[in-house]
């Protein structure tokens, strides 16, 4: 790409991020009254639920402290980071350990999944807002928090999961690309204070893929063999997609050139295989060998696939300056902005029907907040200013 399209790239992306995106979730999502933040906001900004989703809390406290470390420490995203953080410790951590999947608005548990993600999400945001506000006490909180996480990560009936003898064990992509990104951010990008948790991560994400089939697969056997199943064909292109990029950052920080290779290939099959020839955009699921995938959403287009892909695509660019790498970021960026961005109120639609029609008109809810479209616009953002400044 010449500097001029890069810096015109980079414009447009500074430009949604904090001209159109942020704002909408600064405007509308602060609860003034009880701390925290709604989630569940209609096209305009207008809270239609006010239950509170904790992924979700703890993603916009990690966004907004994010932003201040790392673009300008602004009083106010500094302010709504704090109410955030308060609200997280104060509400969602229960008694045991655990941490809520939701709340209501004064912060009465909802409910609890059997799963470790509220508390990775818990974590995130604590670690991130401790380095903004400067309080280390509660980093060390976070490391404590981890401790935990990982003594749960691998056998979920730890946390209240039942398991059944007529249950076949898989394992889940989601477990060691969630602790990897985890550990990133714990450890500050420095790869020393987890390095056996990070080589145990690595080692659990590469079962599942396979190199043969140019495939990765959302849940293979304990030991990476492949599964006769629904679940076990399952495909997840924007969740290996997501899982490529973490894993390049790991490999630029252990100088494993390998890793990069297979990190790379990772994010190019995903986005090859689970690309729409037909109507463009990436499906949600896809069944390896052809049946019908079972989610009833397996044929939408999804936002946090295509945000996830942006940024991969972006990053395989700077490190192989492949042509290859280049035209999938850009039919990825043509695709999200024509389809997903909302220029009236700001904010990207979610959920769209194969042809790219929005079939929901919230630009919040239980699963979407501010997180994967801001994240993607800030990581490409600083991504292209890197490249457009090199020589």
């Amino acid at each position: 790409m010449t500097r001029t399209e890069l810096k015109a790239l980079r414009r447009r992306y500074e430009t949604e991020l904090f001209e159109s995106v942020l704002p909408f979730w600064v405007r509308h999502s602060p609860d003034r009254g009880n701390g925290g933040f709604f989630n569940c906001l209609d096209r305009d900004g207008r809270v239609y639920d006010t239950t509170k989703h904790v992924w979700l809390q703890g993603r916009q406290v990690w966004m907004l402290s994010k932003l201040c470390r790392t673009v300008e420490p602004r009083k106010d995203w500094l302010e709504l980071a704090r109410s955030g953080a308060e609200f997280l410790r104060k509400h969602c951590r229960l008694p045991d350990g655990r941490v809520a999947f939701s709340v209501s608005a004064e912060g009465k548990p909802v409910y609890v999944q059997r799963k470790i993600f509220s508390e990775c999400f818990y974590v995130l945001a604590l670690s991130e807002y401790a380095r903004a506000a400067d309080e280390p006490a509660l980093l060390k909180e976070a490391q404590s928090q981890f401790e935990k996480i990982w003594a749960w990560a691998f056998d979920w009936t730890k946390v209240g999961r039942p398991s059944y003898p007529g249950e076949t064990p898989k394992q889940s992509l989601a477990v060691p690309m969630i602790l990897l990104n985890l550990m990133e951010e714990l450890s500050d990008g420095d790869p020393r204070p987890y390095s056996a948790e990070v080589d145990e991560c690595i080692r659990r994400l590469r079962l599942h893929v396979k190199a043969d089939t140019r495939r990765v697969h959302e849940f293979t056997a304990p030991d990476g063999s492949l599964l006769d199943s629904p679940d076990g064909r399952l495909l997840n292109p924007g969740h290996a997609i997501e899982a490529g990029w973490f894993l390049q950052h790991w490999a630029a920080r252990l100088k494993r050139d390998d890793l990069s290779r297979e990190a790379a290939d990772i994010v190019r099959w995903s986005f090859e295989s689970g690309w729409d020839a037909e109507h463009g955009g990436l499906f949600y699921f896809q069944d390896a060998e052809g049946f019908s995938a079972l989610p009833l959403e397996s044929r939408m287009k999804l936002w946090w696939p295509h945000c996830e892909a942006l940024y991969a695509h972006l990053l395989n660019y700077s490190i192989t300056r492949s042509p290859a790498d280049r035209d999938a970021f850009k039919k990825t960026d043509a695709y999200a902005f024509s389809k997903f961005r909302d220029p009236e109120y700001g904010e990207w639609f979610g959920y769209l029907d194969r042809r790219g029609e929005p079939t929901h008109r919230f630009k919040g809810g239980p699963y979407k907040g501010c997180f994967h479209v801001p994240r993607a616009l800030w990581l490409c953002w600083r991504l292209l200013k890197t490249l457009e400044e090199r020589p």
